[in-house]
């Protein structure tokens, strides 16, 4: 066969193939167990258990795909909480009429992003549903981690004069898929950042900058988490147009889309808050891994707000814009 079938996902001999093909190139020992669970060495220490859904469109896109998308971000979302990312499950939702040449590159694509990150996936489930109803392949993953001892990262410690860090230039993500999704020709060069971060916060953890609070900057990009801290913490925050890292072509296609970069999503970049003492402590350990050669400070924290918490951006003009959470997502179906 050359497409996916119903019977791929009756639970029979097709389906048994089926996973068995996938198999093969995850190469995982727990999956090879071949059991419903997979039977784990026992992790000294705290846990730290994230899941999270992918139903990007395209499936595939410059710099990524939705294979390495789930496992980049379960990754992520381990590691910004300061957890070192262990193992995964992989859970995928198949189309009915989805090329197995299309599945095949997905799951190589996994294996390879797991590899690069240092984690197994060790357990999942396949199910398929009828044509029309799957949009290609959905993937849910799921993380587990070891909590490194001494880690605080809610936010707690963030204190005035706190300097705001971000590891790269933003909206690279979500202005490429836009970009080949409708076909802005224009956007050709731009690729996606998506990339396992663990490799730079365990280098940025490991300097003894020890940023109190972090966040990978995916759906509501910026923005997001910079509101998500304030009102966390009940803290003002201040940001600087100017200091913040955008490539060329992605500041100019946002002014002509209409489209606020601070609120595009970013799947390989993260906002740290550190000390003021240890600012270029920071900047070193993330300037010293590949994917944090972009990182810079861009604002910093205020202090407990008077009232109402919130964020304000001193623009190029030397005004000051309140930044909001984003009410709904501009672009959706980029992650």
């Amino acid at each position: 066969m050359k497409a996916v079938t119903m019977g791929h996902g009756a639970g029979g001999t097709l389906m048994d193939e089926l996973i068995n093909r996938m198999r093969s190139v995850l190469a995982s020992a727990y999956l090879d167990q071949g059991l419903d669970s997979a039977l784990l060495p026992r992790v000294e220490g705290r846990l730290a258990f994230t899941t999270d859904s992918f139903v990007v469109r395209p499936l595939f896109f410059p710099g990524g795909d939705i294979g390495r998308l789930a496992v980049c971000g379960t990754v992520n979302d381990l590691s910004v909480v300061g957890a070192e990312p262990l193992y995964l499950s992989s859970s995928l939702i198949l189309e009915e009429g989805l090329p197995l040449e299309t599945l095949d590159r997905v799951i190589a694509s996994m294996a390879a992003a797991a590899l690069e990150a240092g984690v197994q996936i060790v357990t999942g489930d396949t199910k398929v549903v009828e044509k029309g109803h799957g949009d290609g392949v959905y993937v849910t993953t799921a993380g587990v981690g070891r909590l490194r001892d001494g880690i605080d990262l809610t936010g707690s410690r963030a204190s005035e004069g706190d300097v705001l860090l971000v590891s790269g230039e933003l909206g690279d993500h979500a202005m490429t898929v836009l970009g080949l999704r409708e076909s802005l020709g224009f956007a050709s060069g731009l690729k996606s950042d998506c990339a396992p971060l663990n490799g730079m916060i365990g280098g940025l953890i490991g300097s003894g900058a020890m940023p109190s609070f972090m966040r990978d900057l995916t759906r509501g990009g910026l923005a997001a988490a910079l509101c998500e801290l304030a009102a966390l913490r009940s803290l003002g925050l201040e940001i600087d147009e100017e200091a913040l890292p955008v490539r060329d072509e992605v500041r100019a296609l946002s002014e002509l889309l209409g489209i606020d970069p601070l609120t595009m999503a970013n799947e390989g970049k993260i906002l740290a808050v550190v000390a003021e003492s240890r600012v270029e402590l920071a900047l070193g350990a993330l300037r010293a891994h590949p994917l944090g050669r972009g990182a810079r400070a861009i604002g910093r924290v205020l202090g407990p707000s008077r009232g109402r918490a919130g964020v304000g951006m001193r623009t190029a003009s030397g005004g000051v814009r309140r930044i909001t959470r984003p009410y709904a997502e501009k672009l959706p179906r980029i992650c």
